[in-house]
């Protein structure tokens, strides 16, 4: 059965309820019209049900880990407890820690701090610059994009075969790519890591809002993700996983949480004792608002059921996909092909057309909003468009001008809370722009093509 197949098959749910759904933006062309947020791989919505238990809890906001006090000591149980809901969301092992972190580029930061040393990193160039780039201290190997899952393991475990010396090494992969959507065989490339003596952390910024991540299915040494992705508000994430190299590791940020004692030494100076435990790397008074809407977003997306949640998403892929589909001048960007499973998350471009200047029009004359750019993974955008490696470009801010060949792309991104009528009036704005042009004039403006006035 294919995919589309089996969605069809499924009983579809309805969108779940998230915060600016009845919001309405002014066309430039006149009137006004509902704003369809198609940019979820950016930034979801955050659930009206997340919102709501925020708004619940403020007004026991209290300091968490240092009050005697009830505001203090019931904030510390729901803080404590937000790790709990983080870890049986994750199915983590007995014995993995969970860290709140801002986000998942904060997550992997961490970890590269609490490396060992001279440990390699292995990473993939179609990475998201969250994992792309935080391992400066390390040795790392980086991997050309693969054209299947199959070739994506077998290039893994060919430079992992390759490493000398033998020493400690990691892993770093995505689980659902930023720019195509499609789901990477983490589980193979586990296996891979694990067979020749390395760790595997799994960026799961894409993934975890879409499907189930299991740590111990999966099978990867940590996970990170970012509450903002996850239909929670801005400024939280967490790394969850093994907790010996952070344990190991000097404090992320040194600071009061993060310490157990903290003494005078006799010729003046300091001994400090750290905690073993996640306070470790949770210095300073942590984001407990963040952690609570985190955790809340965990049990809203459980309860609702990931099932019936894919089911709705492949029937949202289904529509958009086709609809391009029937555009010639539209092409899809893919690594592993038409077939290769994937979470809402497209990127395409389209002939004659500057991506910047499209999306521009997608948002002033229909009142959809899209990301146009490298999506912050310009190695992989690149690598999809057949352009120069070296050739200029910005993450999200294009500098040609409207009609002028870019090296960027389009990518509309939906997911539990997107309704069928937006990516319905999207497919009808594509196909409309494509066969009638723009209604209005554009122009470029701090690297942005925005209307002319």
């Amino acid at each position: 059965m294919s995919v589309s197949t089996a969605a069809s098959a499924q009983t579809v749910c309805a969108p779940l309820a998230v915060l600016g759904r009845d919001v309405t933006v002014p066309l430039v062309t006149g009137g006004e019209v509902t704003y369809a947020a198609l940019d979820y791989a950016a930034s979801a919505p955050a659930l009206q049900r997340v919102w709501d238990d925020v708004a619940a809890y403020a007004p026991y906001y209290g300091s968490v880990h240092r009050g005697a006090g009830y505001l203090s000591q019931l904030s510390t149980d729901l803080f404590e407890n937000a790790r709990r809901t983080v870890a049986e969301f994750l199915d983590c092992r007995a014995g993995d820690q969970v860290v709140f972190t801002r986000s998942t580029t904060d997550s992997l930061n961490l970890l590269a701090a609490a490396l060992p040393a001279d440990c390699e990193v292995f990473v993939f160039e179609t990475e998201h610059h969250a994992s792309l780039l935080p391992w400066k201290d390390a040795r790392v190997t980086y991997l050309d994009a693969p054209r299947t899952p199959r070739q994506a393991v077998q290039s893994l475990e060919r430079a992992l075969a390759d490493r000398d010396p033998y020493g400690p090494a990691l892993v770093c992969v995505t689980g659902a790519s930023n720019v195509t959507g499609e789901l990477w065989p983490v589980r193979e490339l586990a296996a891979a890591a694990h067979a020749h003596g390395a760790r595997i952390v799994l960026d799961a910024a894409q993934l975890a809002p879409h499907h189930p991540v299991s740590v111990r299915d999966l099978d990867v040494d940590w996970v990170a993700f970012s509450g903002h992705k996850l239909y929670a508000p801005f400024g939280s994430g967490v790394l969850a996983g093994r907790a010996d190299w952070l344990r190991e590791a000097e404090p992320y940020l040194a600071g009061g949480g993060a310490s157990r004692r903290v003494t005078r030494r006799a010729d003046g100076g300091v001994d400090v004792e750290w905690h073993d435990s996640a306070a470790r790397h949770e210095a300073g008074s942590p984001n407990v608002i963040g952690a609570y809407s985190i955790a809340s977003a965990c049990k809203a997306l459980t309860e609702a059921g990931f099932d019936a949640l894919v089911a709705r998403e492949r029937h949202l892929i289904d529509i958009v996909r086709a609809g391009l589909a029937a555009v010639p001048e539209v092409r899809i960007l893919s690594l592993f092909g038409d077939d290769a499973p994937r979470v809402g998350v497209i990127s395409f471009v389209v002939e004659g057309w500057n991506s910047s200047h499209f999306a521009a029009a997608l948002s002033a004359e229909y009142g959809i909003g899209v990301r146009d750019g490298l999506f912050c993974a310009h190695p992989l955008v690149r690598t999809l468009l057949g352009s120069d490696p070296g050739s200029q470009g910005e993450c999200g801010a294009p500098e040609a001008a409207p009609g002028e060949k870019s090296l960027n792309a389009i990518r509309v991104s939906f997911g539990a809370g997107t309704p069928d009528e937006h990516v319905e009036r999207f497919v009808s704005a594509v196909r409309e722009l494509v066969r009638d042009g723009a209604k209005w004039q554009y122009r470029t403006e701090d690297g942005r093509c925005v209307p002319a006035v």
